[in-house]
């Protein structure tokens, strides 16, 4: 009963696995799964124990961690059944509230939410967390340590982690970068210059912002000198409704998040 086990074998649980075992991670590893495909797979990759079993499984966690879908997250629960001895539980499951899952699987577990990005394979990920009430600090530590061996750790208010949830996706960065080279390829670049001339616009200035202890407001400044090339590329990106876009996009990944929540 000491381990870090992974209950879903998917996209994530790999993501994580690969970070995790770039941080040279220490403590023992279990995955559970359906799929034994999936869970061969997982073991000859990372070098990590599985479990077929998921009542094995679920006896060997220190530290539980449930990612699954939303879809499948309550029958999941109801096959565990219940748990007889204090374990820390991490819901990766996006929308499902603490509460549910406290109706799902009750005391002596404890229940966490985390939402890592899938980056944290390369350990440039973020991940926000939020904590169900009473749950003990050592195990806080713990789970807030294994999180930041993959990247930079979040603890927000649960009232925000859907909002959190639509914004920090690294799913937002590559739709940019694929539409602004479309772009810059019917302007006439070949493919590779244009990825290469919208990844260093998108991810070299941000990185530069991150770094560089300069507000961002000055880097706009700086960026679109008044009459300039950018300042006609931004004006005329907000004319066309560049905002509404973010916006509407943000309303449309919360409404989904809910819906799918309400599936549990």
């Amino acid at each position: 009963m000491n381990a870090t086990v992974f209950l879903g074998a998917g996209r994530i649980t790999s993501a994580l696995l690969a970070g995790l075992r770039l941080a040279e991670y220490a403590k023992p590893i279990i995955v559970h799964d359906r799929n034994l495909q999936k869970l061969r797979d997982l073991r000859k990759r990372f070098g990590v124990a599985v479990e077929k079993d998921l009542g094995q499984a679920v006896g060997n966690a220190k530290v539980l961690i449930v990612a699954v879908r939303p879809g499948s997250l309550s029958g999941l629960l109801r096959e565990i059944g219940s748990v007889d001895r204090p374990l820390a539980a991490v819901s990766l499951a996006a929308g499902v509230p603490l509460a549910k899952l406290r109706a799902g699987l009750r005391p002596p577990v404890r229940w966490a939410r985390a939402m890592p990005s899938p980056v944290c394979r390369n350990r440039r990920g973020l991940t926000a967390l939020a904590f169900d009430r009473d749950f003990p600090a050592a195990s806080r530590r713990e789970i807030s340590g294994l999180f930041s061996k993959v990247g930079a750790v979040l603890e927000i208010p649960e009232s925000k982690f859907d909002a959190f949830t639509v914004t920090y996706s690294c799913s937002h960065g590559y739709h940019a970068l694929a539409v602004l080279a479309e772009a810059a390829q019917a302007l006439g670049l070949d493919r590779k210059t244009a990825l290469t001339a919208a990844a260093h616009a998108l991810a070299d200035g941000i990185i530069a912002w991150r770094e560089g202890g300069v507000s961002l407001d000055d880097l706009l400044h700086e960026a679109a000198t008044p009459g300039g090339t950018a300042a006609a590329v931004m004006e005329a990106m907000d004319q066309a409704g560049f905002r509404r876009v973010f916006e509407k996009g943000l309303a449309a990944g919360l409404t989904r998040t809910h819906e799918n929540a309400k599936r549990t």
